[in-house]
């Protein structure tokens, strides 16, 4: 009882203490921060032309950004000052018309300018601020970082808004269709990356107009809107000036074989029923062009152990070579390499003999033929129950032109799925050798530093191990542009539990790599 009265007199207590406070000593309150981010400004526009205000503005009037429109190279749209924010993780951009004022501006200005008045609207499909004085752009500094982002086609295209007036690089591009020897970079060419087509607009009058077309490149640039059927913006990638592009490539490199699927754990014992699924990217006879394909197992029992000095050709129980020297493909077919068994999932599975089998060889009773012709001693795969790993440290599959396997010989397609054990050895550059694919590149494609070998520089991809489960086949569905020489759409791995009665169809239909 004692408690409740003194918790009552307290409470009477602070009732007489308020009426106490003098009148007009009011908290003043926060003060309205006079600077709106670039992604807030975006989201005024809502289709129709819009003047800015305080109170659209959320009390605002300003925008700080580094600019990164460069007009010393002719090509971007006359009169624009394109700069970019960060704000709230969001990078966005704004273009803003000044007249040929725009060109004194460079790269890595931060400015300061009061929108307050301008109107938003789109123009010739790229959104702008209009009605922006010189006299209300304050620059403040000079050669600040430009801050570009690595941006997919495929996510410009499906959110251009996102990407409009920033500094974007569209990386690993090459051209849709291949370019002849005498085109060049003018006009509207369609660049494509992998993940879609995007358009790369260069004006007649820019000063790298007239230079010809790699085959691949690194293509950095601004986004702009352009008005397409409907009303409907369509993106558009446009180079500042010629050292945005950073060629890869100038040769053209169309893989013959492609890997598109195999089977590490066959139901029941693995020994000779594990193989490969591999599509032609065009005809092959066997007899006349000859290729092998080399696996490698990485499981800590797998010896020698340590880096392996010979990269593919280490052999004993780290690689073993399956030499493909008959038969024929057709372009767009699946064709198989692997052990004798010939069934789909294992001893008791449906045969597949009847299927294209360039190459079956009962790995688990013989050695591998040699790599090297020419060494000595000679080097070949040790015979073994387990052709790729069942699970712990990296397995992969290359596949070669040709059937003298070296150190140094390149591969002509290369997956791997796991990443640990001893892969690379930065020290003495040895290692596993890739080669230009949908997870690898030769060539840093920031950098463009070499890095021929996997787990080397930016060369760390591998597809997850298929999961535990006897049976499972590996499909690795993408699709290979037989005519660009590229991969259209990245390979992914997909899991497909077979049973003894699963059928050819199972593995060949849809999800399967597919040739374009």
């Amino acid at each position: 009882m004692k408690k409740i009265l003194f918790y009552m007199f307290l409470l009477f207590s602070s009732a007489g203490i308020l009426p106490g406070c003098k009148k007009g000593n009011n908290y003043p309150g926060g003060v309205i921060a006079p600077t709106i981010a670039i992604t807030d400004i975006r989201t005024i526009y809502k289709g129709a032309d819009v003047t800015l205000d305080t109170k659209n503005m959320f009390g605002g009037h300003q925008i700080v950004g580094i600019v990164v429109s460069d007009h010393s190279g002719g090509n971007m749209p006359a009169g624009l000052l394109v700069v970019q924010n960060n704000r709230r993780t969001k990078l966005r951009g704004i273009s803003i018309p000044i007249g040929a004022a725009a060109a004194t501006y460079a790269p890595g200005d931060s400015v300061i300018i009061n929108v307050e008045g301008g109107v938003l609207k789109r123009i010739d499909g790229t959104l702008q601020i209009t009605g922006i004085s010189t006299s209300a752009i304050t620059k403040v500094s000079s050669g600040n970082a430009v801050i570009g982002q690595r941006v997919a086609s495929s996510a410009i295209l499906a959110n251009p808004d996102a990407y409009e007036s920033t500094l974007v690089a569209v990386v690993k591009g090459g051209f849709d269709p291949l370019p002849a020897l005498t085109d060049k970079f003018g006009g509207d060419k369609m660049v494509n990356d992998g993940f879609g087509n995007i358009t790369l607009h260069t004006e007649a009058t820019a000063e790298f107009a007239g230079t010809g077309l790699p085959v691949s490149a690194n293509f950095t640039g601004i986004i702009f809107g352009t008005t397409g059927q409907d009303g409907v913006v369509i993106p558009q990638l446009r180079m500042r000036k010629s050292d945005d592009v950073r060629i890869l490539s100038s040769v053209i490199e169309i893989t013959p074989i492609v890997i598109s699927g195999f089977i590490t754990d066959p139901l029941g014992t693995d020994a000779n029923y594990e193989y490969i699924q591999l599509v032609a990217t065009r005809d092959i006879d066997f007899s006349v062009e000859n290729f092998t394909l080399v696996t490698t197992n990485n499981a800590g029992a797998s010896t020698p152990a340590g880096f392996p000095t010979k990269g593919w050709a280490t052999g004993d129980l780290r690689t073993y070579k399956l030499e493909i020297t008959s038969g024929r493909v057709t372009k767009g077919s699946y064709f198989y390499v692997g052990g004798t068994g010939k069934k789909i999932a294992g001893s008791a599975s449906t045969d597949i003999s009847s299927s294209n089998w360039v190459t079956a060889f009962n790995y688990s009773t013989s050695d591998s033929p040699n790599f090297n012709t020419t060494s000595v001693p000679a080097t070949h795969g040790t015979k073994t129950g387990n052709l790729l790993a069942n699970s712990g440290n990296a397995a992969g599959i290359a596949v070669f032109a040709g059937t003298n396997i070296t150190e140094t010989s390149k591969p002509v397609d290369v997956i791997f799925y796991s990443g640990g054990g001893s892969l690379y050895d930065p020290n003495t550059n040895v290692g596993y050798r890739i080669t230009n694919t949908d997870f690898y590149d030769l060539k840093d494609l920031i950098t463009l530093a070499d890095q021929p070998f996997y787990k080397q520089g930016s060369n760390t991809l591998f597809f997850p191990y298929p999961t535990a489960v006897s049976g499972t086949y590996a499909q690795l569905g993408g699709e290979y542009n037989a005519t660009l020489g590229k991969w259209t759409a990245a390979r992914t791995l997909v899991n497909l539990l077979l049973t003894n009665s699963s059928v050819i169809t199972d593995i060949e239909g849809t999800g399967a790599t597919k040739l374009k």
